[in-house]
């Protein structure tokens, strides 16, 4: 399909506090790292990452929506929406692009309400428990994906 073009990397609600936000459960990398780490992740394998973090749903289905104009993929971690929000699930079921659910802590080994995703039967691949090592994952996958 294609070996390059803009991937959408999307952070939920509460992902802009880390480093700061229980270091014991997700390190000490902030987003910023993040960002840097996905766009130097997806320049290796000749794409763009356009990273988003927003704590309002609206912002990121809005991001969704136009990810189907502007990107060839979507690496998402939605963060604690991933748990509730059916509204994500049905936009990225909706846009038809490939993405990857990233989770940087192992959500299976913490809370049970963690234990359910609304995204994961729509994505292609989910990581979690990977640290932010996730997203250079997430990236690799997709570009694995697009390029079949």
């Amino acid at each position: 399909m294609t070996s390059s073009g803009t991937l959408l990397v999307l952070n939920g609600p509460n992902l802009n506090l880390l480093g700061s936000r229980e270091p014991g459960i997700y390190g000490s990398a902030t987003l910023a790292d993040i960002e840097a780490l996905c766009s130097n992740s997806a320049a290796e394998l000749g794409f763009t990452a356009r990273c988003v973090q927003s704590n309002h749903e609206g912002v990121l289905l809005d991001e969704i929506h136009q990810a189907r104009e502007q990107a060839v993929g979507i690496v998402i971690n939605a963060g604690a929406y991933t748990h509730t929000s059916v509204a994500l699930r049905d936009a990225l079921a909706a846009v038809n692009l490939p993405a990857v659910e990233v989770h940087i802590s192992n959500v299976h080994a913490r809370e049970e309400f963690r234990h359910r995703s609304y995204l994961s039967p729509v994505v292609s691949a989910v990581i979690v428990g990977a640290g932010i090592n996730g997203y250079r994952l997430a990236i690799a996958q997709l570009a694995e994906l697009l390029k079949d």
